[in-house]
């Protein structure tokens, strides 16, 4: 009974310490290239058709997000798109954002039927985003990309330690067909309304 007993500790014992050294050993180091990053489409350009992604818009009061078609949103309509890597973050709400709440008369004469803003926040932060900022009220309406599948689509994703982010842009598009393509490589300001604007 004593060696049977010794036996079963000496079993037990043994469990425990392979499963506690696989808990405290070293991660198996990623790959340099992410899977995300080699399933990403390229990046999208003039001529490129939006693809029919769903993202999620918040609803006022915390009600439950509204599923939205992107394909079937802008069907028919000449629309400007921005990205931004994230609501609330400096550049984005002191310059991205608030030169497409000036812009909105503008890009109305130029044709521009409706101005979407993205990012992959979840759909209550755009939504408190939009609404505080003014946005809202300006008509823009303000999309989540929470699991990133527009951006991967367009090719536009950035990883980073805290979130998924999309990259900085935007673009006009008619009928779901990308026209005119602004991209943040260069310059941020690069993909403010003044510029988009100048170009249409």
């Amino acid at each position: 009974i004593a060696f049977a007993y010794n036996t079963m500790l000496h079993s037990i014992l043994l469990f425990v310490l392979v499963v506690a050294g696989a808990a405290f050993s070293p991660l198996p180091k990623a790959n340099a290239r992410s899977s995300t990053a080699l399933n990403m489409a390229s990046e999208v350009k003039v001529g490129d058709k939006i693809p029919a992604v769903t993202l999620q818009e918040g609803q006022a009061d915390y009600g439950r997000p509204e599923a939205v078609d992107i394909a079937e949103l802008i069907a028919g309509k000449k629309v400007a798109i921005f990205a931004v890597p994230g609501a609330f973050t400096p550049g984005c709400s002191k310059s991205h954002l608030p030169s497409f709440i000036t812009a909105q008369e503008e890009l109305k004469a130029k044709g521009v039927e409706l101005t979407i803003c993205i990012a992959t926040n979840d759909a209550f932060v755009m939504e408190a985003w939009g609404r505080t900022s003014g946005g809202a009220d300006a008509g823009i309406r303000f999309l989540s990309d929470a699991n990133a599948e527009l951006s991967k689509a367009l090719g536009l994703l950035i990883e980073s330690p805290v979130m998924v982010r999309t990259k900085r842009f935007s673009l006009i598009a008619e009928d779901g067909v990308v026209t005119h393509y602004f991209s943040a490589d260069k310059d941020s300001s690069d993909t403010w309304a003044p510029n988009v604007l100048a170009a249409l």
